[in-house]
Parts: C-alpha cells; structure tokens; sequence
C-alpha cells in the first residue's frame, strides 16, 4: 500500500471518534447528570493540562525509532481513558479517565501532522488528501452516531470512541509506514527540551501560534454546547448530526479544491488566515442570537473558513517559522496553545456562560477570534517589513 492511502486511514480512524467527541460528549455528560460548569470543567481539564503534557508527549514520542510507535501506544492509552470513562461513576473518576483518553487523542493530531507532512514532502502528495479524508470520517460520525442516539442510548458515545481509539493502536502497529523519527543520530531527551524551550521564548513564533490558536479556540462554545442548545431549541440529535456533518462537508471541498488552488495560486497563509478569524467572528456573533433551523445551515458553511483555513494556514505558518529540526515540537507547542491552553480556557469559560445567558455565550468566542485575526495582522505587518 502507497504511503498516502496508510496516512489517509489514520486520519479517518482519528477523526471518526473525535466526530463523536466533539459534538456528543456534552450529551453524554448531561445523560449522567451533570451541570453546564461541571460538564465545561471536565471537558477543560485535559485542554489546560496539555501546557504540561502536550511538550512532555513531543519529547517522549521524538525518542522513538519510529513515528508510528507512539502513535500506537497513544492510541491504546486513548482506549483506556475513554472505555473506563463509561465503566466508573462520579465527577473525579469521570475526569481521571476523560484527561487520559482526552489527553491522548491530542497528543496523536500534532504527530500524525508531522509524520504526514514528511511523507507527503517525500513522496508528492498533497498533506491536505490524507487530512481531508480524516474530515470525511468526521462527517460520517456526526450522521451515524446522530441516528444512532435516535435509538440507542448515550453510552453509544462512549463505545464508539473506545473502538476507534483501539483500531488507531492496530493501524499504527501494522499499517502507518515506518517513518523514522530523523534521519541521522537520535537526539538525547536534554537537547530536544532545549529545542523546545528556543520555540517558547521566540517572540515571533509564540505571537504567531497565538493568533491561530485563539480563532481555533474561538471554537470552544460551539464544540461543548451547540448539540445541547439545538435539543432545547427542539432540534433532534440526528439533526444535529446532520448540521455537524455538512460544516465538515464544506471543509472537506475546501481542503479538497480550495486549498490545492490557493497553493498553486500563491494565496499565503497570513490572508487566509485573516479570512478565517472574519469569517469566525460574523458565525459566532449570528449564532449567539439564536437563528433558526434554516439560518444554521448557511452559518455552518463558514467553518470551512473558521477551522479549516485556519487551520491549514497555522500548519504552514508554524512550519515556515521553525528549524527543521523541531517541526514536531512546534506543531506540538501550537497545538498545545489552541487545542490546551486557549480552547481549555475558553471551554471553562464556555460552560458558566451557557448557564448564564444561553447562546449569548457565543459573542465571547467572537471577541477571541477578532482577537487572534488582529494578532495575525500585526504579526504579519512586522515581518514584512523586516523582509
């Protein structure tokens, strides 16, 4: 098997259970009782715990001969995490088991970026093929899993993902390429935190993963509390998968025709992302005043642009602004500052806003993305000026 269609399948397997995760976890949380600020602080814990585990996972998983190894290994603590969630009862031991699976599903969408980017450099792919079909898998798991909860009870959530997670750990193991970590000596643990500690105080690269980071984050509302929004709207779960799915369809034509044109067009990554955090802040703002059932679904076409080419630009970016040598620690920093602390941050912030005045919480996550696309401008301003 050519290596495209191996990195294709990682992705669709990691994306067919955070296409459950992220629209459903909610519910599920709510099934067993719990608030919206128990449900945003669960949810957060993980988030705000990778400022310590997302660069500890970097260095640990850079030790490896192989990138696929610890992908596996993470795909089995993802397993463990999610599975025990659904075997325990009370908020801790929810939490304890959420942080582990959480934590490791993170952990594995930095070192598959890299792993792909490598192999699609080397082999002539398009890095946005593989990840596109992750978004496909994402599409059929908000249908699917919609339907199922129909049907079936939320526990249905819990099994699905724990699947996933195990057939991840397989795939890795027998499928992924065996993409070796460097090509030369194996760096000692002690240099690979330096590398990661020159990325830290590097004023430009910390500014830069802020500003995508923060119009990621500005996702956080719409991941932990539109599915329980819409369902006191009146609007079933199958719905709800349905309008989670056809947000991913967009992105997916975007990754898909969009993004292998702005490429070939010369469209740089600073103007989409710009494009993305306006097109964040006009989605949050009408979501917040409560649009109806058709207005959704016009509203749900801009996440091609508030995640999708946000997204691709922050890949790019953040590998244009890093030494060869520390791509995966910068793609792992970058995620740790919009999947962990922004977006852990702003889904805290998530669950006492939705408590407090319902979807007007969405007006704080346009606030956040304005904040990251005026960052991106200054940033952008002052390196061209310097050349």
């Amino acid at each position: 098997m050519k290596s495209a269609p191996r990195m294709a399948l990682q992705y669709v397997l990691l994306f067919a259970a955070s296409g459950v995760t992220l629209p459903f976890a909610g519910l599920w949380f709510r099934e067993q009782g719990l608030s919206g600020a128990e449900i945003g602080a669960l949810l957060a814990i993980p988030m705000l715990g990778r400022m310590v585990t997302g660069p500890l996972l970097a260095v640990w998983a850079d030790g490896f001969q192989y990138r696929r190894t610890p992908i596996a290994l993470l795909g089995l603590a993802m397993a463990v995490g999610y599975g025990g969630a659904g075997l325990v009862q009370g908020f801790a031991a929810w939490a304890v088991c959420w942080f582990v699976g959480a934590t490791a599903a993170a952990a594995l969408i930095p070192l598959s970026d890299v792993m792909t980017l490598r192999v699609a450099k080397r082999d002539g792919f398009a890095f946005s093929l593989p990840r596109g079909c992750g978004s496909a898998a994402f599409v059929v798991a908000n249908v699917v899993m919609g339907m199922l909860l129909t049907r079936a009870s939320p526990h249905a959530i819990i099994l699905w993902i724990g699947t996933a997670a195990l057939l991840i750990a397989v795939t890795a193991w027998r499928v992924l390429p065996p993409e070796p970590v460097t090509d030369g000596p194996r760096v000692p643990g002690l240099e690979r935190f330096k590398g990661l500690g020159r990325l830290v105080v590097d004023p430009v690269f910390m500014t830069a993963i802020f500003a995508v980071g923060a119009v990621q984050a500005a996702h956080a509302f719409y991941y932990g509390f539109s599915a329980i929004a819409w369902k006191a709207q009146g609007i079933p779960e199958s719905m709800t998968g349905l309008l989670w799915a056809f947000s991913v369809l967009v992105e997916i034509g975007f990754m898909w025709v969009v993004e292998p044109w702005r490429r070939r067009a010369g469209v740089g990554p600073w103007l989409m992302l710009s494009i993305g955090a306006g097109a964040a802040v006009v989605r949050w703002t009408l979501m917040a005043f409560s649009p109806p059932l058709w207005a959704l679904w016009p509203l749900q076409t801009l996440h091609a642009l508030s995640f999708a080419a946000t997204y691709l630009a922050g890949v790019q970016i953040v590998e244009r602004l890093s030494p060869s040598d520390s791509h995966t620690a910068a793609q792992t920093l970058s995620s740790v500052v919009s999947a962990g602390v922004l977006i852990g941050l702003a889904t805290a912030a998530s669950g006492p806003l939705y408590d407090a005045i319902g979807l007007k919480g969405y007006l704080a996550m346009a606030v956040l993305a304005a904040s990251g696309g005026l960052a991106g401008l200054i940033l952008q301003s002052r390196l061209a000026k310097k050349g």
